[in-house]
């Protein structure tokens, strides 16, 4: 039964029940399973084999084209730097103003703000037993700081480009420090400063290496100073990078970088990251982000490891491979089976009876899913 039917002769076969076999042979083959399973194997294998290299697919399609990626535009506060920034240093410019009501009003504000620098403020206050004075009119400036009425005075806190837009400006060695630094003023005049260093991931450096190597341009965005993001992006060993850049400019970055030819993947974590991982090829959030973050993004790094970002290049590109390999043979299997079943060789005298039909469509259906299992062997 598992062979083919030689025939010494034509007139030796029945034409009505060579027919019947005929079409029996050509619905069993032509029920092509693996044509079907070809991608949904795949893809259930992928499922755990993310998950296993600390990745949330939230888009599959965007997941694929990560494989076309030429450009990642990495986010620098909480992607590759730690984002765990403490206080190390409180200056006064004011002999008015001591630093226990320095640290009230900054932190009064920054505790209705949701920016990582404003964390360490409240914290150290609250470790201090520093009262908190009630905020009105309070108000978040995307990119640059907050603002508040307390007690009657008008209050900012905020970086370099806050000082900027208030036409305000402060000695020349606290811009080239190259360390986080945000800014108390007080009804149009600086009061004081706060140093909150953030120490680069040890990861970072690998990651963009490593994204390098695999001929991708790797590009760094941050709100902070140009002083600031040139350590950063020299430490790193990213050549260009953008600093100073509002929530919507980022937005703007991402869009450039598309006109000008590359598919771009936008890497970040915080809300102000959102549009700009929406607007991406593919969006990475990652998992220790704000959830407007996660949201936003294809895919979540749950390890917030830089790392991973690579890993998900190349997951992506052997994903696809797997894929169009099992889609090869289904098709080239229906091409070559069908006509076989349908007769093809039928003058010679050879026929494809139905149970060696069956027979070529199971093995093929295992040749895929086996196919398909071997990308668990994927290392990242």
């Amino acid at each position: 039964m598992l062979k083919l039917w030689l025939k010494p002769g034509l007139k030796t076969l029945k034409p009505t029940v060579s027919r019947k076999k005929r079409l029996v042979s050509v619905i069993v083959v032509a029920c092509s399973i693996a044509l079907g399973l070809a991608i949904p194997l795949v893809v259930s294998v992928l499922t755990s084999l993310a998950a296993s290299n600390g990745m949330l697919i939230r888009d599959r399609i965007g997941f694929e084209e990560a494989r076309k990626l030429d450009a990642v535009v990495f986010d620098k506060t909480g992607t590759l730097t730690k984002g765990e920034f403490k206080l190390a240093r409180i200056e006064l410019f004011d002999k008015g103003l001591d630093e226990r009501e320095a640290l009230s009003l900054t932190a009064a504000l920054e505790s209705l703000s949701e920016h990582p620098l404003g964390k360490p403020i409240v914290e150290e206050a609250k470790a201090k037993g520093v009262e908190l004075p009630r905020v009105t009119e309070f108000k978040a400036l995307p990119g640059r700081g907050v603002y508040g009425l307390v007690d009657g005075r008008r209050v900012y806190v905020g970086g370099l480009m806050l000082l900027r837009e208030l036409r305000l400006s402060v000695d020349e060695a606290y811009k080239a420090e190259g360390a986080n630094r945000i800014f108390l003023v007080v009804d149009g005049e600086v009061k004081a400063s706060f140093r909150l260093p953030d120490a680069i991931r040890e990861e970072s450096s690998y990651a963009v290496k490593t994204l390098k190597g695999m001929g991708v341009e790797v590009f760094m965005v941050t709100g902070d100073d140009e002083e600031v993001a040139r350590d950063v992006a020299w430490k790193l060993g990213i050549e260009r990078f953008f600093a100073r850049v509002t929530p919507e400019g980022k937005v703007d970055i991402v869009k450039k970088l598309q006109a000008e030819g590359w598919k771009v993947a936008m890497v970040g974590d915080g809300i102000n990251d959102a549009p700009a991982l929406a607007h991406a090829d593919v969006g990475v959030a990652i998992g220790a982000g704000t959830d407007v973050a996660v949201e936003a993004g294809d895919v979540v790094l749950i390890r917030n490891d830089p790392r991973d970002v690579a890993t998900l290049l190349r997951l992506s590109k052997a994903t696809y491979r797997k894929m169009f390999e099992n889609i090869l043979w289904a098709t080239w299997y229906n091409a070559l089976t069908i006509p076989l079943a349908g007769g093809l060789l039928y003058g010679w005298g050879i026929l494809l009876p139905p149970a060696l039909g069956a027979v070529l469509m199971t093995s093929s259906d295992i040749i895929v899913a086996v196919n398909a299992l071997t990308l668990r062997r994927f290392k990242g």
